[in-house]
């Protein structure tokens, strides 16, 4: 009850109660509790073993990854991470049944949907095993367009394990060998979407105006494409301003991260998994550049609104949180951020 009514409050559990009080999390703490499942449903459908059982018809299981798409965009991590394990066996099931086509693309998709969750909680060579899963379905389904956005989440996995050069490699080649089928459908924004994480793979490897090129090109792109929800990449002119800040906001400028922002509608993206990070990496921003810092609590609360489980889950914000405090205890908002540093534990 406590912990409720500080949450609706937006404060911590200790300011009500006087004493430090902990702050359960159920959703969180029910997404990172999925993680194994998700796993060994990863493991289990190699397309190299012939499925057992019985499955679903297609149709069904499209709209079961339709909705663990939904939740997934609404960054309800635990939520989709309940469907998947169940649904991954299904669909690599119905791999060799007739419809065995149409499971592969939906394989694709479900296990790029798992690559990401897993990513997103912190477990980057699980999501790995997602994105391979994904390209072995992709591979197996013959189709460019499939194949490069399971490079995407290869190269996005590559990259948070921290295997920077391999996630350049895997972008730039998946860029070359999709520039024969732009006329395919998807294939203007896989190929845009291979570039925003081409130049994130340039900024992790310190190649900060290598990083600019790659975004200018995707910017280009985006011009051709406008806004879109292909593959729930939503890559578009917006998509490509929130991967800009999200580059610029740690080795880069920082006012040109807010200066971004200000010419930047969020909205203009359904989803709030692209969203959020539009709040966070602003408030990211404005910390480092200090004599904002009310301005920038006033971002992380909405991030935290907006997306729970992926802000109490993230360590850019963990880290922004404390810088925060650091500074200021009651001032400029404390009250808040000590909320949100009890609702993230890192206090």
């Amino acid at each position: 009850m406590l912990a409720d009514m500080a949450s609706a409050l937006e404060c911590a559990p200790g300011d009500l109660a006087g004493t430090e009080v902990p702050a359960p999390d159920r959703a969180t703490a029910a997404a990172r509790a999925s993680v194994l499942g998700l796993r060994r449903a990863l493991v289990d459908i190699d397309l190299t073993e012939p499925p057992a059982g019985s499955a679903p018809p297609v149709a069904e299981l499209a709209r079961s990854v339709a909705l663990a798409d939904a939740l997934h965009q609404a960054c309800d991590y635990a939520g989709a991470a309940r469907l998947l394990p169940v649904l991954l066996r299904d669909l690599h099931t119905e791999t060799a049944g007739p419809d065995h086509a149409e499971a592969l693309r939906l394989l694709c998709d479900a296990a790029s949907i798992a690559c990401s969750v897993l990513r997103s909680l912190g477990h980057p060579a699980d999501a790995w095993l997602g994105a391979e899963r994904c390209r072995d379905a992709a591979d197996a389904a013959g189709d460019p367009v499939l194949r490069g956005h399971a490079a995407y989440a290869m190269a996005r996995s590559a990259i948070a394990c921290g295997s920077y050069q391999r996630g350049q490699t895997l972008a730039e080649r998946a860029i070359d060998d999709l520039g024969r089928y732009l006329s395919r459908p998807g294939g203007p924004e896989v190929l845009g979407s291979l570039h925003l994480v081409a130049a994130l793979a340039s900024r992790c490897r310190r190649r900060l105006d290598d990083s600019r090129d790659w975004l200018i090109e995707a910017a280009e792109l985006a011009r051709r494409t406008g806004e879109t929800t292909t593959m729930s990449m939503f890559f578009g002119p917006t998509n490509v301003n929130i991967w800009r800040m999200s580059i610029e906001v740690d080795d880069g400028d920082p006012a040109r991260v807010v200066e971004i922002a200000r010419q930047t509608d969020p909205s203009a993206i359904p989803a709030d998994v692209r969203q959020v990070y539009y709040y966070a990496d602003t408030a990211r921003a404005l910390t480092r550049l200090g004599a904002h810092d009310r301005e920038a609590i006033r971002f992380l609360l909405t991030a935290e609104r907006m997306a729970p489980q992926h802000v109490r889950t993230s360590p850019e914000v963990a880290a922004t949180v404390g810088v925060l405090l650091n500074r200021s205890r009651r001032q400029a908002g404390g009250t808040e951020l000590r909320g949100l540093s009890e609702r993230m534990q890192t206090t």
